[in-house]
């Protein structure tokens, strides 16, 4: 499947939760299939930390350019682009296309840098319903993603519960737990310690934040594997070729050739602005805030259906979050669906091939594109609770 970025932009000012606003920006996407006569097939994906609107397909003339979700969105796939029209849209403040630090500020003609508004879920709900209104899409067949993508999907279905048939959430939380938000202070503060961050201007000084970027993403990595999978495929094998040398600078055991591999090629396309507004926006988003923290109330405005997957290694959006969603949706009887997957591949099992995994989305898909209805109200006909399902795949239920 051969795709094409598109480019969209808007010069009416987006206000934002802080207070500020923007103007003049731009957002990037891309579209995968057809829209249907009715625009009723229409499945917005959203994505995750250092992701983009490239979810599926390949560019032309390029090889490995296979979109993140290449395994979950194309023609016969789980969500299957010969019967929907699925669109990827890239979030304000990213560095994959969208207006971010790195993009002049119409207001001063100069690099945002550090004055780039700080942006929350929130933001990127309202600016990608923006979008979807100029493409003629009122009303969304489903709106799915991963990890922050999932957040996203689930501030649809608080923010724009209208416009939402079916919210797909997968290893995500209602919010960051205090372990999640310490990890990403001590990146971010990787990051604005280098020498060359400049205070975020360092555009202007024609340099790169390199080190910060490169702990910042080998910190996020070991969060993303499993115990297990980074035992199983690193254990204490010391590089190909050499012995201990009793050194506290060389680069002796895999698993620090790995992570410095990883933090290497990171800092050669992300941007560090970027990094701090992203991970800010994981940080705030608390959809209970507004509730005293109280999550069942807050999801009552919700009117989607909803599926929500775990995974039994994830220790960074544990299943345990993701219960926490399902039991605040069953209490408003809503309908609901859960699968919690056994897989050793940590957080990062979102994106891997697993044929359970993949089952589940293609199952539930099937459903999605049986539901011509308009968005469901909070209880069924006859006044009792929503039908749900509660599935347990290779782990025994809780």
């Amino acid at each position: 499947m051969i795709v094409t970025p598109q480019f969209m932009d808007f010069s009416e000012p987006l206000a934002l939760q802080s207070g500020a606003s923007i103007r003049g920006y731009t957002l990037a996407y891309e579209t995968y299939g057809q829209l249907n006569a009715d625009k009723s097939n229409a499945v917005l994906v959203c994505h995750a930390l250092n992701a983009s609107h490239h979810v599926a397909g390949t560019y032309a003339g390029q090889d490995r350019s296979e979109g993140w979700w290449d395994n979950m969105i194309g023609p016969g796939k789980p969500v299957d682009t010969d019967r929907f029209f699925v669109i990827g849209i890239n979030n304000l403040g990213s560095c994959f296309g969208s207006t971010g630090p790195m993009h002049d500020n119409p207001d001063t003609g100069r690099a945002y840098g550090a004055d780039f508004p700080v942006v929350t879920v929130e933001d990127w709900v309202n600016a990608q319903a923006r979008l979807l209104d100029r493409l003629g899409i009122r009303t969304l067949a489903a709106v799915m993603g991963g990890s922050l993508g999932g957040m996203q999907a689930l501030g649809w279905a608080l923010q724009h519960p209208q416009r939402v048939r079916h919210a797909v959430v997968i290893a995500s939380a209602p919010n960051l737990n205090a372990e999640n938000i310490a990890f990403n202070e001590v990146a971010r503060r990787a990051i604005v310690t280098d020498p060359d961050f400049h205070g975020g201007n360092f555009y202007a000084h024609g340099v790169v934040p390199k080190r910060g970027l490169r702990i910042a993403r080998m910190i996020g990595h070991i969060t993303y594997l499993s115990d297990d999978v980074m035992n199983e495929k690193f254990g204490r094998q010391l590089r190909e070729g050499i012995d201990l040398k009793y050194s506290t600078q060389d680069v002796e055991f895999q698993i620090e050739s790995y992570l410095r591999y990883q933090g290497d090629k990171f800092s050669d396309y992300f941007d560090a602005n970027t990094y701090l507004l992203i991970t800010r926006a994981l940080d705030y988003f608390d959809p209970a805030r507004a509730f005293g923290g109280n999550l069942t109330q807050a999801l009552a405005r919700a009117t989607a259906r909803f599926l929500l997957v775990s995974f039994s290694t994830d220790w960074r959006f544990s299943p345990r979050r993701s219960r926490e969603i399902v039991k605040a949706l069953l209490d408003n009887r809503r309908d609901v669906a859960y699968a919690e997957i056994d897989a050793p591949h940590g957080h990062d099992a979102f994106l891997l091939e697993d044929p359970r995994y993949l089952n589940v989305v293609r199952s539930y898909f099937e459903k999605v594109l049986s539901d011509a209805g308009p968005p469901q109200g909070a209880k069924t006909p006859s006044g009792g609770s929503a039908a749900h399902e509660v599935a347990s795949v290779g782990v025994a239920s809780s």
